[in-house]
């Protein structure tokens, strides 16, 4: 087989689900995609209701020379309500669940699954999201306050440490006024969701050791500063999120201050204490960030519960935050038997719906999230596990030496077919909801830039490729889009290099890598299939994969490949009648033959197009 569109196929989109959220006790019909040569003698859905599988058949709903669509109803009868697809045919049945097709049993961990909770706020269907580490992208002016005592100044072309004494004191004087400055550019990449790591004050430059969570820091530009951003990020039509460490505060923080001076304070009772040294208990036991205890009913009414908390002040006006990245997300509310990080994410949502309807709630966290994001807290995660990790292992520099993501190894160089199950295992874990929203990433503030992974500017554009046609939400470190180095996560944070981008390139901005950024954006702004659509594996080889992204209108052929390849063929009628594919991105060749369309072993390389 040449393809694997000779497979049967389901994914929760609109084609083959109508409803994305529906109501408890609502029924739900399913559509499932069998091609005309498949020899099943009928299709079964199986759904699991309070624990325990049930089937129903599958009717035809239409067939014609190429496939047949049949339909189940599945009722909604538990809040998230997983199914997989029976197919029986002579010689042994097989399962369709989220990771493909099996000729053997498979557990449940992959099954589809349909969801009551709310999903992410419409407009995150069509978000671009631009992060940026304050202290590293633009001056905008003195700040008024002192420069603190364990600030190690730095000029703006130095290059930051990566590692060692000054890695988190290096202070380039960033701040917000600089950034409502540059707006133009995020507008002229095509970017419209401002995402911004800590700006409460602390003593490091990342800002996750946090003194308070009342203020913004001075040397910022303070409160002031982040109102008047917040103003200048919505009046051009875009959205701003703040960072929060809902895991822990710094220990200089006026809560831990006061819990150390007096045991029998409230606020002693937000920490965990520990007879070992230092006599708390820390994040991966960094003594500067104490942990908090959710177990204390006062600290969620200050940290998560109610317009009066720290997550509910900052939605409001005059800061008017669309939305909370939340840091280490899966760490918070766990420590020994204490599991209360459902809890704690329900009650954030909570507060944020009573606020903001439209307000989204983003998770850190860097591993398998599947059990954390169906619980009805986190709106999407940072998808390290299903895109970040994946991709890297599919491009980087096979000269390369980087560590994997924390890893004690390097990045491992594999093949299409190892990207394509990693991406399937971790996707399939969640809500197809929730995957249309993961936010996708190339690197951000915590890792390598992409740059230096891949070692060129040809493989940057096929990981950009990848990033804004893959289902989800892109989200990217600013930067990457010039091409900026960096060896890891504190290397990577290297200031914007102003001169250069104002000269259109330079020695530190590849003026081409930036057009492939915006060119690639404005292909995923005209195609609601790439936005929205299901996805379908077509071709997956050693250094060449192929997918389609459908909505009921559109229909969109994504081809990556990272060297020459043999080339396929295609069904033609993937093609609408008396059609010309249309080229959205790349050039290439697809040629339209009367039985096939023939898509050229070209690479390296991106192809989009739009094929009805």
């Amino acid at each position: 087989m040449s393809h694997l569109l000779d497979l049967p196929h389901h994914d929760g989109s609109e084609v083959y689900v109508r409803r994305a959220t529906p109501r408890l006790g609502e029924v739900v019909p399913v559509r499932v995609r069998v091609p005309a040569t498949g020899t099943e003698r009928a299709v079964w859905v199986r759904t699991v209701r309070d624990g325990e599988p049930r089937l129903v058949e599958a009717q035809v709903e239409r067939s014609d020379e190429h496939e047949r669509w049949y339909v189940a109803d599945v009722p909604v009868h538990n809040p998230v309500t997983s199914y997989r697809v029976l197919l029986d045919q002579p010689g042994g049945y097989r399962w369709l669940n989220g990771r493909g097709v099996h000729e053997r049993d498979v557990p449940d961990a992959a099954d589809f699954r349909l969801t009551v909770h709310d999903q992410a706020p419409t407009w995150m269907d069509t978000s671009v999201v631009y992060q940026v580490f304050p202290d590293r992208f633009a001056r905008g002016g003195s700040p008024d306050a002192p420069l603190p005592d364990w600030a190690l100044p730095a000029r703006w072309d130095d290059e930051p440490i990566g590692g060692g004494p000054g890695t988190s004191a290096q202070l380039y004087g960033g701040d917000l006024p600089g950034i409502e400055a540059r707006l133009e550019h995020l507008q002229r990449l095509g970017v419209d969701t401002l995402y911004l790591t800590p700006v409460f004050p602390g003593r490091s430059n990342h800002r996750y050791d946090a003194s308070t969570f009342d203020h913004v820091d001075p040397l910022l530009g303070g409160d002031a500063a982040l109102a008047s951003l917040s103003r200048a990020v919505h009046a051009r039509g875009m959205r701003i999120l703040g960072d929060l460490t809902t895991n822990h505060t710094g220990a200089g923080h006026e809560w831990f201050t006061r819990a150390q001076g007096d045991r029998s304070s409230e606020e002693a009772e937000f920490y965990y204490w520990s007879d070992t040294d230092p006599g708390y208990v820390s994040w991966l036991e960094h003594a500067s960030l104490p942990k908090l205890n959710y177990n204390a009913p006062a600290l969620a009414a200050r940290m998560v519960q109610g317009p009066d908390s720290v997550i509910g002040r900052w939605l409001a006006e005059p800061y008017a935050l669309d939305g909370w990245r939340i840091d280490v997300a899966n760490m918070t509310g766990r420590y020994a038997d204490d599991d209360l990080t459902h809890l704690v994410a329900r009650t954030i949502r909570a507060t944020m719906r009573d606020i903001n309807p439209d307000a989204v709630l983003v998770a850190e966290h860097f591993h398998d999230a599947g059990l954390d994001l169906a619980a009805g807290g986190w709106h999407a995660n940072m998808n390290y596990s299903a895109f970040t990790r994946p991709v890297w292992t599919w491009l980087v520099d096979p000269a390369g030496e980087l560590g994997f993501l924390g890893m004690p190894v390097p990045i491992p160089r594999r093949d299409g077919a190892s990207m394509v199950a990693t991406m399937r295992d971790f996707d399939a874990t969640v809500p197809w909801s929730i995957t249309t929203h993961q936010w996708n990433m190339l690197g951000s503030h915590d890792t390598a830039r992409l740059r230096t992974v891949v070692g060129s500017r040809e493989r940057v554009e096929l990981a950009a490729g990848l990033l804004f046609t893959y289902p989800g939400t892109p989200a990217m470190f600013a930067g990457d889009e010039g091409g900026l180095t960096g060896t890891n996560g504190e290397h990577a944070r290297v200031p914007m290099p102003w001169g250069d981008i104002d000269a259109g390139g330079g020695r530190r901005w590849d003026a081409r890598t930036f057009e492939v950024y915006r060119s690639l954006i404005a292909v995923r702004r005209r195609s609601r299939a790439l936005r929205e659509g299901g996805m379908r594996w077509a071709v997956v080889r050693p250094d060449a994969v192929a997918y389609l992204r459908e909505t009921l209108d559109e229909r969109v052929l994504v081809v990556v490949a990272r060297a020459p390849w043999e080339g396929v063929d295609l069904p033609r009628h993937l093609l609408a009648s008396h059609a010309s594919p249309e080229n959205l991105y790349g050039g290439g060749d697809l040629d339209v033959r009367p039985d096939a369309l023939r898509v050229a072993g070209d690479g390296p390389g991106v192809q989009v197009w739009r094929l009805s």
